[in-house]
């Protein structure tokens, strides 16, 4: 039996007045997310399960820029992305520019499940969803008083060039080993706020916002997705630990503060290998995440490196 373990993230950014009064309510979400999915894998259950529920569980709360408490983008409304990942058999399902499904991790992994295609976009995901009988809300469950408020305020004071340079932004992602040594990974955001109709973040794309493998690692970013997507920042640190010649932390920190030592923006990573090691690593002013492990009590951080 291996080492189990969970490690999540809430979004890597600047800090705001809305995480500042909300403070205790983040860290106690995160922990929350982070011992479902732990008590998922000591009862025997797949790092799978556990990845979907840890991110199910942060799509429900609103504190998180997914699911609900998503973004609105520049035509007033939400569109979600998010991605699974099986480590095991490289298995892995995606949605983007999604609307009303109540939870956009349980509809990738139904794609993953399905086993033929991976990425279902806009209507044909929507469609999907239906078909599969997948739970749907209206699109005033998805946006919150205070995001209304604040679109509407800036919509009507900001240019198209400063609504297209604001930086509120977020995404949530988990990493999982499970007790048989298998990896999986899984990532959801709202995407960003007043970000072009058709956008698509990093979040929806295996190897960028996401990617698990038995052989080297399970790993999802944050921040900037343009960044993210330049860099293929998920996939970059699994190709590290292929290599066999870094820690999982110290590939973390080679993607951020090195290889995107340049980088005009915020980026973030939470990654765990085949042996349980966890590695995290950001350039932002701070990071919503946790981590749990069969030998480590939950550990629940946001602006402490």
């Amino acid at each position: 039996m291996s080492k189990i373990t969970v490690a999540i993230h809430g979004g890597a950014r600047d800090e705001t007045e809305f995480i500042r009064k909300n403070l205790n309510g983040y860290k106690q979400a995160l922990k929350e997310s982070a011992q479902i999915a732990f008590e998922l894998l000591k009862r025997g259950k797949p790092a799978l399960d556990a990845v979907e529920a840890a991110i199910t569980f942060m799509e429900d709360n609103m504190l998180f820029n997914a699911g609900r408490g998503s973004a609105i983008n520049s035509l007033g409304y939400v569109s979600m992305d998010s991605s699974i990942m099986d480590g095991k058999d490289l298995r892995c399902g995606s949605v983007a520019l999604l609307q009303k499904v109540k939870n956009p991790v349980q509809l990738a992994r139904l794609i993953l499940e399905e086993n033929h295609h991976i990425l279902l976009a806009g209507e044909g995901a929507l469609s999907y969803a239906k078909y599969k009988g997948v739970r749907l809300e209206e699109d005033a469950y998805f946006i919150l008083p205070h995001q209304y408020d604040m679109f509407m305020e800036r919509r009507d004071k900001l240019t198209q060039k400063e609504q297209d340079a604001l930086k509120n932004h977020g995404t949530v992602g988990a990493v999982a080993l499970d007790a048989k040594g298998n990896l999986a990974a899984a990532s959801s955001t709202g995407g960003t706020s007043f970000n072009r109709n058709g956008r698509v973040g990093d979040a929806a794309m295996i190897g960028v916002g996401c990617y698990a493998n038995n052989n080297s690692c399970a790993v999802c970013a944050t921040g900037d997705g343009e960044l993210n997507i330049r860099s293929i920042a998920s996939g970059y640190v699994s190709v590290l630990m292929e290599q066999g010649n870094m820690s999982i932390q110290q590939a973390c920190d080679y993607v951020i503060h090195q290889k995107n030592k340049n980088a005009k923006g915020d980026m973030g990573l939470i990654a765990v290998d085949p042996k349980g090691n966890v590695g995290i690593s950001y350039n932002s002013q701070l990071m919503h995440r946790a981590w749990i492990s069969s030998d480590q009590e939950v550990i629940v951080k946001i602006h402490e490196k």
